[in-house]
């Protein structure tokens, strides 16, 4: 961002205002949902270890298959703010109802190749052969839930357009509520093993997308939005979608490489890897809770034409996204004695992770510009750009991390590059930021 004055204080507070009564609803939604995963392999630990390796193999599949599709809720959301800032719920509405149908349709692609392949592509992930058969009933079942999680991530993105963030942290937390107790009820009560674990998810997630689409659809009558498909509407929504899922293919790329370089450093390291890992994606939800609420206003602005409050939100953000990140880098740093013992007894990964935590807590601030940047960026539409900045950071990252293990410094050294990625990112998404060029204002881009 370019030197301006500084922001009046009645300016700064309306700002202040708008991004914590988006982004706080909108963190705990977020965590809400990893919270799913737990349960279930809570729940089906007691089953036997082979259970719990089917149940890591396939849940891991299905996050990826779903983060995948994260765009739905991202491209939605910009869209549906544009115009809302310009005044239009009907087509905001209407722009809402296109992304919904989309999920659909590519819920049901996915549920096609899954079905049949669901065998093969647990043998291809390494799964043993006693975990493979419980892998390939959980993933087989759980499938038939995508459609239904795709659609939460459409309305999600409808909501967040909307600038409610508080009924999808109310929907997130009754699902998990629901999910816990349908997987205790049919895991245990029915006797239905790992079948019930999977059966409850797919139960609470069609709960979760059938009262999504119930307040989507109450809207749509209120303001006389057809509920049918309307293909122009549909193909909009996928292209707006596609360079956020290349920005998305690129990043899981990034975290792959990452650790599969760790696991040619030595169990130590591959161990102490996760566990900073874990942390490292629970500190991006809290911000990214930031970004999505710069999603949702930024949008908004642009929708309005009102560039001025545009440029003034996006500078707020940054400096909520470094404030919010040296206060996390300090926590990681006085948490770090009693974090580690809970992962793991062994000294040799206590050892290997502590360097690799002092690194991401020192990088925390990086990626608070990093996370805001982002969603200012996709807030404005501007998602060709974010693909193209990613696949420039995955060109950098991928030679750096894989001479890691010929150069030595282990774990440490791996994430120096991981910071080297979030300070790549950082500098690609500040210069486009500082340009300009992202503000295009009006209903659409």
């Amino acid at each position: 961002m370019s030197l301006a004055p500084p922001m009046p204080k009645a300016t700064r507070r309306r700002h202040d205002r708008e991004i914590v009564a988006l982004a706080v609803p909108a963190f705990g939604a977020l965590v809400a949902e990893p919270l799913f995963v737990m349960v279930d392999s809570a729940i089906v630990g007691h089953l036997g270890t082979a259970q719990l390796a089917g149940l890591g193999i396939a849940s891991a599949l299905l996050t990826t298959a779903v983060s995948v599709f994260v765009f739905l809720a991202y491209a939605t959301t910009a869209a549906v703010a544009r115009r809302v800032g310009a005044g239009d719920l009907q087509a905001a509405i209407r722009q809402g109802m296109d992304g919904i149908w989309l999920a659909l349709l590519l819920g049901a692609v996915v549920i096609a190749v899954v079905l049949p392949l669901a065998p093969g592509i647990v043998d291809v992930f390494g799964a043993s052969a006693t975990a493979a058969p419980y892998a390939t009933t959980y993933l087989r079942i759980s499938s038939l839930g995508i459609p239904a999680m795709l659609v939460v991530l459409a309305a999600t993105g409808v909501l967040r357009g909307l600038q409610d963030t508080r009924t999808p942290l109310y929907v997130a937390v009754a699902g998990f509520i629901a999910n816990a107790g349908l997987n205790a009820a049919l895991v245990y009560g029915a006797e239905l093993g790992i079948a019930g674990s999977a059966w409850g998810t797919v139960i609470a997630q069609c709960g979760m997308a059938a009262v999504y689409l119930t307040v989507v659809v109450r809207g749509a009558r209120r303001h006389g939005v057809s509920l049918r498909p309307e293909a122009a509407g549909i193909r909009a929504s996928a292209q707006a979608g596609v360079p956020l899922l290349v920005r998305t293919l690129s990043l899981r790329a990034i975290l792959m490489i990452a650790t599969a370089v760790a696991a040619r450093l030595g169990d130590a390291d591959v161990a102490a890897h996760q566990i900073v890992l874990s942390l490292w994606s629970l500190l991006a939800f809290a911000l990214d809770a930031i970004a999505i609420a710069g999603q949702a206003v930024i949008g908004r602005y642009l929708g309005a034409e009102d560039a001025v409050s545009a440029r003034e939100a996006c500078r707020r953000m940054v400096q909520w996204g470094i404030a919010t990140g040296v206060v996390l880098g300090l926590l990681v740093i006085a948490s770090r004695p009693l974090f580690l013992p809970l992962f793991t007894g062994d000294p040799a990964v206590k050892s290997t992770a502590l360097p690799a935590l002092l690194i991401v807590a020192l990088s925390q601030p990086i990626s608070g510009v990093v996370f805001v940047l982002d969603g200012v960026l996709m807030g404005a539409g501007d998602g060709p750009y974010l693909a193209g900045a990613m696949v420039l950071t995955l060109v950098v990252f991928t030679p750096v991390a894989l001479i890691v293990p010929t150069l030595g410094g282990g774990l440490t050294a791996l994430w120096g590059a991981m910071t080297l990625m979030m300070t790549v990112r950082m500098l690609t998404l500040w210069l486009r930021a500082r340009s300009g060029r992202w503000i295009v204002t009006g209903a659409t881009r």
